[in-house]
């Protein structure tokens, strides 16, 4: 099964390329990717071709430079996957975990989590039929959740998703600076409350 970064941004708020942001001392998108991993998902990067990416261990495919739009990620996982179900999470993902991907990867269908009343599109499970559908989103200019909305996925919500930590921690998009301090302060707080080994 296929774990898809999605790192096609424009990356306008933050002032720089998004998956380069340094967190914690790393790439942003080293997280997301280190995430994919855990879960047993062979992981790809989806950019655009001009995306400045660091240096990854893993295959990065390349999205048409237009139309700018989140599916364009989804379609070019799905269409390189060879038949096979793709979970999608976007680069600026940090906190995500490998046994919620895990568990994502092994559900069936077209699964969505939502999170504050809000459909998570760029953190979702996809299969292979969809594509075509998300094609014709695409070129109608659709968004992203009225695309998902429209095929009737499985929606997990937060009871469902709080076994595996806080969804709001969970599924925090750094999209700006004020994003990145807040997630330099979940990180120091994590390493704060870890065990230490003696």
């Amino acid at each position: 099964m296929i774990g898809a970064v999605l790192a096609g941004g424009r990356s306008r708020r933050i002032g720089g390329a998004k998956a380069l942001a340094e967190l914690g001392g790393r790439p942003l998108i080293s997280y997301p990717l280190a995430a994919l991993s855990a879960a047993g998902l062979d992981p790809v990067v989806v950019a655009k071709e001009q995306s400045p990416l660091p240096e990854l261990g893993c295959l990065v495919l390349r999205e048409p430079a237009l139309p700018r739009h989140p599916l364009c990620g989804v379609i070019a996982a799905l269409r390189w996957g060879g038949g096979r179900p793709v979970v999608v999470v976007g680069c600026d993902m940090p906190f995500v975990t490998g046994p919620l991907l895990a568990w994502l990867a092994g559900l069936d269908g077209l699964v969505v989590p939502e999170v504050d009343d809000r459909l998570q599109p760029l953190l979702a499970r996809y299969e292979p039929a969809h594509a075509g559908a998300l094609e014709i989103a695409l070129r109608g200019d659709q968004s992203m959740r009225e695309a998902i909305a429209a095929l009737h996925p499985r929606v997990v919500g937060e009871r469902e998703l709080r076994r595996f930590g806080d969804p709001s921690r969970l599924f925090l998009n750094v999209n700006d600076p004020t994003d990145l301090q807040v997630a330099e302060r979940l990180l120091v707080q994590t390493a704060a409350a870890a065990p230490r080994v003696r």
